[in-house]
């Protein structure tokens, strides 16, 4: 039986405490929970007891690091610090994002180093890194998406300073009734042979080809790269780029909401997309952001397209029906956008619809995205030629 509402809370307050319990005394530790679980609060109750069992106050050097990808992230450890009533802990934290991470490290020395997101580390940060760890200074991670190749950069990084101790899924989240249930549809797509897709070069002139051409234009110089006066992973790129602006998945999404009399999360590649897609957008562009977060947070709209910034910290009550226009082939975007809709009430189910065109390289990247997803919940529609009108 899935947990009521009101006990949620309590389950989500029990797996902190084991997840605390476990990393406990830990000098090198990595946590990896589904969003929703509240990494931040794991990661400010360890600092909370760190402070207390080590007697740590605050000097000329504060005694903990946080560090982060985006200001964003790092906005909601004061937020939720005061939520629950660790707001003391604010003056002993020492907030940079990874980009300053090195020189940050280098300037001062910390008791301990806090990673939220830790699966974005790179290798120019290692320097930092092992100075600190030399030091015997303690290190815990924080990731909702831990990398899942242990020898690819991200991996090796994580397993050196923050190896994951505890990994929590989502579907682990779900069956504790943390998450709500879901599922996940994937629409499959046919490029289009239709001549109208309108394309403008750097010289500034323009001509019309056709998805399907366009897409085995740039296969066609993949598979001849070794004569081509791009490098590979250029051609990749721009390969990547070009089916994310193709006009099917627009027309095609702008169709799929229409179906429903629900409100509609929609997620697209860029700005431009997004007012395309609904009259009331959130993204950095738009100084109503804000103002649409709220009229949809309250039922006044029921649409609202946004891209990247609405992926993560933000939480949307009542929100059944999202759609993704490109999954990145990123298990960690993909959940981030599929998460928006795992915080309703535990005996809700929410719907995600993703869109992939067929017998593209955009098949892998779903695949990819999906691959932390149980394959239960996970079904694929066919979209055929005639009902796009080609």
């Amino acid at each position: 039986m899935r947990a009521t509402s009101s006990s949620t809370q309590a389950n989500k307050q029990t797996l902190q405490d084991h997840i605390l319990t476990v990393v406990q005394g830990k000098r090198l530790a990595g946590v990896a929970v589904a969003m929703g679980v509240g990494k931040t609060l794991i990661g400010l109750r360890d600092m909370d007891r760190v402070l207390t069992e080590h007697l740590l106050r605050r000097s000329a050097t504060k005694p903990f690091l946080v560090a982060a990808p985006t200001q964003a992230i790092l906005d909601s450890w004061p937020q939720e610090a005061h939520k629950f009533g660790l707001g003391h802990l604010l003056d002993c934290i020492t907030f940079t994002t990874y980009r300053s991470l090195s020189k940050t490290l280098s300037s001062g020395h910390y008791h301990k180093l806090y990673l939220d997101e830790c699966h974005a580390l790179k290798d120019s940060h290692e320097p930092g890194l092992k100075a600190h760890v030399t030091r015997k200074n303690s290190i815990l991670g924080l990731t909702g998406t831990p990398p899942a190749q242990p020898d690819s950069e991200k991996g090796r990084l994580v397993a050196t300073y923050c190896p994951i101790l505890v990994d929590y899924t989502t579907d682990e989240a779900v069956l504790a009734g943390l998450l709500n249930d879901y599922r996940l549809v994937v629409h499959r797509l046919p490029l289009s042979p239709v001549r109208d897709y309108l394309l403008t070069l750097p010289s500034g002139s323009q001509f019309t080809t056709s998805e399907r051409d366009n897409y085995q234009y740039w296969s066609t110089r993949l598979a001849n790269a070794a004569q081509d006066k791009l490098p590979v992973e250029t051609l990749r790129l721009l390969r990547m780029q070009a089916l994310m602006h193709y006009p099917g998945k627009g027309r095609y999404m702008a169709h799929l909401a229409s179906q429903f009399t629900e409100k509609v999360l929609l997620f697209t590649c860029n700005q431009q997309q997004a007012e395309q897609q609904a009259a009331h957008t959130y993204h950095s562009k738009n100084k109503d952001s804000q103002a649409n977060l709220v009229k949809f947070n309250n039922g006044e709209i029921q649409r609202l397209a946004c891209v990247a910034q609405l992926s993560e910290g933000v939480n949307i009550p009542h929100l059944r029906i999202g759609i993704i226009w490109h999954a990145f082939g990123n298990e960690r975007k993909a959940a981030q956008r599929i998460g928006r809709l795992l915080r309703l009430n535990p005996d809700e189910t929410a719907t995600v619809h993703l869109l992939q065109y067929q017998d593209t390289v955009d098949e892998h990247w779903v695949a990819q995205a999906l691959a932390a997803f149980d394959p239960a919940k996970i079904s694929y529609v066919e979209v055929c030629r005639e009902s796009l009108g080609y």
